[in-house]
C-alpha cells in the first residue's frame, strides 16, 4: 500500500494542498467547517502526519521540557516530583502539548539540553547549572525555572519556604525539644549550610530564624544539621547511624517528606516509638503523609499548583507575553500526630 500523502487528502477533500497543511498547523486559518472536512478525509484515508516536517512547517514542536539536574531514576524516586508533573502534566493535556522529560546525557546537562526537541523548558532546581541556562538562552528557548533563585529577570515559580521552615521548625521547639536533628538535603557543600543557596538556604534559614528565638544555635549540643540523600534510603540510612552511636535526639526534622519516611521505616525496625520517643517532622505534605502511621507533621506546600502555574507562565511566554518575573506560593503547617511534647 503506497503511502498517504497531503496531495491524497487535498484531492479527495477537494481544497488545496497549502488549505490540508493550514489544517495540520494552523487550522486558524480556515473555516472550521473546512478544517473538520480535511481531518475527516485524513482520517478515512489513514493519513499519519511527520512530525519533524510538521515542526519544521509550524517552527512548534508540541513538546514542553522538564530539565532535571539528576538522573531520571533518581529524580522520579520522589513522589514530590510525580506531584509536580501530575500539575505540569494537567496544563500540557488542556493544551494540546507533551511532556518530556529531560535530563543529564551521560552525565552531561549541556548536551541534553543540545538535543532535546522542545519549544520551552522548565528548568527543576538548577541553582548550580546557571550555564546550562546560558545555553538555553543561546537556543533562543523560552524558559521558567521552579526551585530556584531568579537571575536576570528570568520568570521563577518558588513557594515560602522561608516561612513553612520556620512555622514547623518552631512547632517542635515549642513542644519543648532542645535536642534536636535537622536533616537536610545532600548538597555538595557537606553541612557548610552558610553556602547553600536555592529551596535549601531558604528553608535553613527559616529554621535558623526559630531556633534563634529560642536563644539555641545550629551545630552547639542542642541542634545538628547532617546531610543526607533526598530519598527514603537517605533518611533511614541517617537514622541508623544515630542510632548506632547512641546519639538519638527527641525530635528530627527532615527537609522532605521522603527522607522522613525513611526515618520512620527505621525507628520502625529499631522499635523506636513515634512520637512517643522521637517526634519527626517533614516538608511538602505530599499525599502520603496523612497515611503514614503516624500521620506525618509536615509543611504543606501547593506542589501539584506549583507545577500549574510554571507550564502556563512557560506557554505566556511562548505566546509573546511578559508574565511577572517571580511567583511566590503560600506554605502551611500541618500539624498531625508525629510530634508530642517532651515529657
Amino acid at each position: 500500500m503506497s503511502k498517504i500523502t497531503i496531495g491524497d487528502i487535498a484531492r479527495h477533500a477537494g481544497v488545496s494542498k497549502t488549505s490540508v497543511s493550514f489544517a495540520f498547523n494552523d487550522p486558524s486559518r480556515l473555516p472550521p467547517e473546512t478544517v473538520k472536512r480535511i481531518l475527516s478525509v485524513a482520517d478515512e484515508l489513514g493519513y499519519i502526519p511527520n512530525p519533524l516536517a510538521r515542526s519544521m512547517t509550524s517552527k512548534r514542536t508540541g513538546n514542553l521540557g522538564l530539565l532535571f539536574p539528576q538522573p531520571l531514576p533518581v529524580a522520579l524516586n520522589n513522589p514530590y516530583m510525580m506531584e509536580l508533573l501530575r500539575g505540569v502534566g494537567s496544563v500540557c493535556d488542556t493544551n494540546g502539548y507533551n511532556m518530556v522529560l529531560v535530563s543529564p546525557l551521560l552525565g552531561s546537562m549541556s548536551q541534553a539540553v543540545s538535543d532535546a526537541v522542545v519549544d520551552g523548558f522548565l528548568t527543576i532546581g538548577l541553582e548550580h547549572y546557571r550555564s546550562t541556562v546560558r545555553l538555553i538562552e543561546q537556543r533562543h528557548i523560552p524558559y521558567v525555572m521552579v526551585d530556584s533563585v531568579p537571575f536576570d529577570g528570568a520568570a521563577c515559580i518558588n513557594v515560602d519556604d522561608t516561612h513553612g521552615a520556620y512555622e514547623v521548625m518552631k512547632h517542635v521547639l515549642e513542644n519543648g525539644h532542645r535536642k534536636i536533628v535537622i536533616l537536610g538535603i545532600e548538597s555538595g557543600k557537606y553541612g557548610r549550610y552558610e553556602e547553600y543557596v536555592g529551596t535549601i538556604h531558604h528553608r535553613m534559614q527559616g529554621y535558623q530564624q526559630a531556633i534563634h528565638e529560642y536563644g539555641l544555635e545550629i551545630d552547639d549540643e542542642h541542634v545538628q544539621l547532617v546531610e543526607c540523600e533526598c530519598t527514603s534510603e537517605g533518611g533511614f540510612a541517617a537514622f541508623e547511624r544515630f542510632y548506632a552511636d547512641d546519639h538519638l535526639p527527641t525530635a528530627i526534622v527532615a527537609m522532605a517528606d521522603i527522607i522522613a519516611i525513611g526515618v520512620l521505616d527505621a525507628a520502625e525496625k529499631h522499635h523506636i516509638s513515634i512520637p512517643d520517643q522521637l517526634s519527626l517532622v517533614g516538608y511538602d505534605d505530599l499525599p502520603i503523609a496523612r497515611w503514614l502511621n503516624p500521620p506525618l507533621t509536615t509543611v504543606q506546600q501547593p506542589v501539584f499548583e506549583k507545577g500549574q502555574r510554571a507550564t502556563e507562565t512557560l506557554l505566556k511566554i511562548m505566546n509573546g507575553e511578559n508574565p511577572d518575573a517571580e511567583i511566590m506560593l503560600p506554605t502551611r503547617l500541618i500539624a498531625r500526630a508525629s510530634v508530642t511534647g517532651v515529657l
